[in-house]
């Protein structure tokens, strides 16, 4: 299926419905191609999370740990430099 990006923007609900149940649909601007809606298959999604919330691995740089008050206070300039 093919689309103007203006049809796209009024029938957008449609258009995603319509990808739900396996429909490519390509948007067309002043002629051209500029985008392609496509169905998600199980294989498009990862095994694994890909929000930046996953676990991370952060090397240890040997600082201290502080408390969030301490932390604040070093922000507001009033740390004790220790």
């Amino acid at each position: 299926m093919e689309t103007t990006a203006r049809e796209f923007k009024q029938r957008s609900s449609q258009i995603l419905a319509a990808a739900a149940h396996g429909e490519t649909t390509t948007v067309t601007k002043n002629g051209t191609a500029v985008a392609r809606v496509v169905p998600v298959t199980d294989d498009d999604i990862p095994p694994y999370p890909t929000d930046p919330m996953g676990a991370l691995a952060l090397p240890d740089l040997g600082l201290p740990d502080l408390s969030d008050d301490e932390i604040e206070d070093a922000l507001r300039g009033r740390g004790t430099g220790s």
